[in-house]
């Protein structure tokens, strides 16, 4: 008799209740343990492990267990997949469609124990269509539903949740003034009317230690406390929810909560900004802005890059991208080439650029300058007064370093002082760099920069065997998730960052683990107790 091997998924769309010793993840699990008990007689046999996504969604496939099922799926290890329900698995018809054509791939299937049908006849496969379209459905409709009443309580001024905003804190469905956030608030937006740029606003707030709203996500990360990017105090600023109004959709209505702003000086402000956006980043070329490096990258082979830009959410998002990304050979075929974030790649060749000026000028490379005049030059060029990358006349983008050609003429110009008539190669120069990939995401690290280290991951490595020591010295996971105001799942998946190996702490307090290995990697697999086996594994990450 051929054995077959289940696995139960259990799912849960909320919170809610999963603290309780028998939950609805519970009541799914045994309900399929009785179903895999009377196919025993097929062979039928149950694995150890669980998949349990506990207030998640079923409208996307990205959940944790989910994900360890579905791994485990394609490595061979599961051959028949139990659930309560259809839905509990997915309740989108596209995602359904990937999931079977895995499970097809693995030689696997799927029973739900409530709704019997075969898929292997086409009335099976209708059947089972109808019973996801209904479930797709009613996610939609209840989407819709939740979408109005945000809509219809915004027109009421009532805030509608979400990452509190600096400045205020949650009371119910409005805001109360905080009242040292709201003191930021106020420095910010004088700060903007006397410097009249966000660039200086930022740094004379680093100076005064203004610091963003430090906050406690609902996974138990503490996030917040940061230095304030240009960009925030931008978004700080142009907020209409500092003199009292609650924007939805383009509209604004009267809030419930009190204003930090006057009416009066916000509008004086929204000017300035509106009057200096007149003359964004870069140069016009017939009204439309280009990035400040376009026509000046090329990779190593002499391709150039090319700017180009795409919108979601209302943001933009800007990049260079080599010019065979842009025609791959046939749709669908992909290219290859650089694509770089613009901004980024921006700040990592002014940094080149910055030090490579400073030593230039510490070498004598400009004439006629006192020691007076030389300080009072790098003394211009660290506080940022000189725009760097319009001194450029062509960057090549290597396998491991920038070759950066800057324009005598500009930099003379620039400086104010001529420069030494040399060899043009004297103003061409090369900037080592590394590639850090870290997810999805890729920085450019210059010689000299710090390895970023995951600070995400460390928090929950210091959470974890904080949580081991609590257990350690008799309290239950129930009361530590108590205490935490966290669900026991998320407990439970914290301790296990408790038994990384020594070896692999240090490799992360360093920044030198793989880049795939992040607190999510973690969260989606199951991690071995054995530190051997946990070296294999995270070397496979």
């Amino acid at each position: 008799m051929r054995r077959v091997r289940c696995a139960i998924y259990t799912r849960k769309s909320s919170e809610d209740g999963l603290e309780q010793e028998f939950n609805s993840l519970d009541a799914q699990r045994e309900a399929c343990e009785a179903y895999v008990a009377s196919q025993r007689h097929e062979g039928w046999v149950l694995l150890k492990a669980q998949y349990d996504d506990g207030g998640i969604s079923g409208g996307h496939l990205d959940r944790p267990a989910l994900q360890r099922l579905m791994a485990d799926v394609d490595e061979g290890r599961v051959d028949q997949i139990i659930v309560y329900k259809i839905d509990r698995l997915t309740r989108s018809l596209a995602d359904f469609a990937k999931l079977v054509d895995r499970l097809d791939a693995a030689q696997a299937s799927f029973v739900s124990v409530t709704q019997s049908f075969n898929t292997a006849t086409s009335m099976g496969r209708l059947t089972l269509n109808v019973l996801l379209s209904f479930a797709q459905f009613e996610r939609e409709v209840t989407a819709e539903r939740i979408r109005d009443k945000i809509a219809a309580s915004k027109k009421k001024g009532l805030w509608m949740g979400g990452y509190v905003p600096l400045g205020y804190e949650a009371s119910g469905r409005t805001l109360t003034t905080n009242p040292v956030e709201a003191e930021t608030i106020r420095t910010l937006f004088i700060l903007y009317e006397e410097h009249r740029a966000l660039n200086l606003v930022a740094r004379e707030a680093e100076r005064l230690g203004l610091r963003s709203k430090r906050y406690v996500t609902q996974s138990g990360r503490d996030q917040g406390g940061q230095i304030m990017s240009r960009g925030h105090i931008h978004k700080i600023l142009t907020n209409p929810l500092y003199i009292g109004r609650i924007a939805h959709k383009g509209t604004t209505f009267d809030g419930q909560h009190p204003a930090i702003i006057e009416t009066e000086q916000w509008e004086r402000v929204q000017a300035i900004l509106s009057e200096q956006s007149a003359i964004p980043r870069g140069q016009f070329n017939s009204g439309r802005p280009t990035l400040p490096l376009a026509g000046k990258l090329f990779d190593i082979s002499g391709e150039r890059l090319t700017p180009v830009h795409t919108q979601k959410a209302g943001r933009r998002y800007e990049y260079y991208i080599s010019h065979s990304l842009k025609t791959a050979a046939a749709p669908g075929e992909k290219g290859s080439g650089w694509r770089w974030p613009a901004h980024a790649l921006e700040d990592r060749i002014d940094a080149a650029v910055r030090k490579h000026l400073r030593t230039a000028i510490l070498r004598g490379l400009v004439l006629n300058a006192d020691p007076q005049m030389l300080a009072n030059m790098i003394a211009r060029i660290d506080r940022g007064d000189l725009d760097l990358l319009a001194l450029i006349d062509r960057v090549c983008i290597g396998r491991d370093k920038l070759e950066i050609t800057e324009n005598p003429e500009r930099l003379s110009k620039a400086l104010g002082v001529p420069v030494i008539d040399a060899d043009p190669d004297c103003w061409t120069f090369q900037a080592p760099f590394t590639l850090r990939r870290r997810g999805v995401e890729t920085k450019l690290l210059l010689e000299g920069d710090s390895i970023p280290r995951d600070e995400t991951l460390l928090r929950n490595i210091a959470k974890g065997r904080a949580f081991l020591d609590l257990i350690t010295s008799g309290q239950s996971v129930q009361q530590i998730a108590e205490e935490s105001n966290l669900s026991v799942r998320r407990v439970q998946q914290t301790l296990e960052f408790a038994f990384l190996s020594p070896d692999v702490v240090r490799q992360i307090v360093e920044g030198l683990q793989p880049a795939s290995l992040t607190a999510d990697w973690c969260l989606k697999h199951e991690i071995p107790v054995d530190w051997t086996a946990q070296t294999r594994l995270f070397s496979a990450a």
